[in-house]
């Protein structure tokens, strides 16, 4: 199926005929051409001439050039006209990444959460179950208990919470405790009963790819294309979900780096990540600490993983990404406030 990349990148849009570039779904980036995926050998057309690729790379094109509508959670609106982040806690004895500090803790879990927020995490996004390679499945009513006490309090300290979990009844009780979006690493598929909670709630859902989200986030035997290929796989499930009840505008994509896909897959999805505006939703990209870092860093392990983690959230930023998941709030933060500073004076003529 055709796909639009957007490309050709304008520091100066000003400079530029009318017509001539995009912005890119109502964000700071503005573009000149795309690259045409999956449709015969890849091509670069320019935007002023994409309609002579048919009706879809029409249909295509408004959704990238398409603003945003921001989220209004409570007293709260998620916008998604810049990079924001969303920083990662995990209530686990078994994370990947912190070992499980916060595990058995809910007091100190929300201490945490809510110095991200400080931070300048837009989101706390509070898991209880791993899904590190081999995680152990963890009982839907145990998970519920690690994560509801400790998003009552982050709710409580007036901090936007998501809870990262596959399972309905976890959805259901960190709703119920004050979270305000779903973050589904199997896109609705793991649990029957989770796509009805969504849309009964009308909570804002983030829809990843994974290539057998029934069998578990890890699965899959490779790829002929991975990004033309993830791109499908996505729509096909926006347009079920939506049709399930749950409106499109208040869904989020990602790509799912690390999940099921190897290195080399890893690298051509973050290559192409502003190819995601082309599904019509906010994309969040989450990258931090992963595996493909050490790949890339003669095998430095988890703690050693923030200047890779930095380089991937800008790579993200630098694409039009408006959520970035990440574990070093702080530091992710001060480099978006560089990169945004850069972008401004970029787009300011002289």
């Amino acid at each position: 199926m055709l796909h639009l990349l957007p490309t050709q990148f304008a520091a100066a849009p000003f400079a530029y005929p009318d017509g001539a570039v995009a912005r890119l779904a109502g964000g700071m980036l503005w573009f000149a051409a795309y690259e045409v995926l999956g449709d015969g050998p890849r091509r670069i057309v320019p935007v002023a001439d994409v309609a002579s690729l048919g009706e879809r790379a029409q249909r295509l094109h408004a959704r990238v050039v398409a603003p945003r509508p921001a989220w209004t959670l409570g007293a709260r609106t998620l916008r998604f006209d810049q990079p924001l982040v969303a920083g990662i806690l995990n209530v686990t004895p078994d994370s990947f990444s912190d070992g499980g500090a916060h595990a058995g803790d809910p007091a100190g879990a929300a201490a945490a959460g809510v110095a991200m927020a400080a931070a300048g995490a837009a989101v706390v996004d509070v898991g209880g179950e791993s899904t590190r390679p081999g995680a152990p499945l963890v009982w839907e009513e145990d998970e519920a208990r690690r994560v509801a006490p400790v998003v009552e309090r982050l709710a409580a300290a007036g901090t936007l919470v998501s809870i990262d979990t596959r399972k309905a009844p976890v959805m259901e009780a960190a709703l119920a405790a004050g979270a305000a979006i779903v973050n589904d690493v199997s896109a609705l598929h793991w649990d029957g009963r989770a796509l009805a909670v969504v849309a009964r709630t009308g909570a804002p859902v983030v829809l990843m790819h994974s290539p057998d989200p029934s069998k578990g986030p890890h699965g899959g035997s490779g790829y002929r294309d991975v990004v033309t290929e993830v791109l499908d796989w996505l729509e096909a499930r926006i347009q079920a979900v939506v049709a399930a009840g749950v409106a499109r505008d208040r869904i989020m994509i990602d790509p799912g780096i690390g999940f099921g896909k190897s290195l080399t897959d890893n690298l051509a999805l973050v290559d192409a990540l502003a190819a995601f505006h082309g599904l019509g939703c906010p994309i969040m990209l989450g990258a931090s600490r992963k595996r493909m870092i050490g790949a890339l860093d003669n095998e430095a392990p988890v703690e050693r993983r923030l200047g890779g983690s930095i380089a991937l959230a800008l790579a993200g930023a630098a694409a039009g990404v408006q959520l970035l998941r990440v574990h070093d709030v702080a530091d992710t933060v001060q480099a978006l406030r560089v990169w945004r500073g850069l972008r401004d004076r970029a787009l300011a003529p002289s």
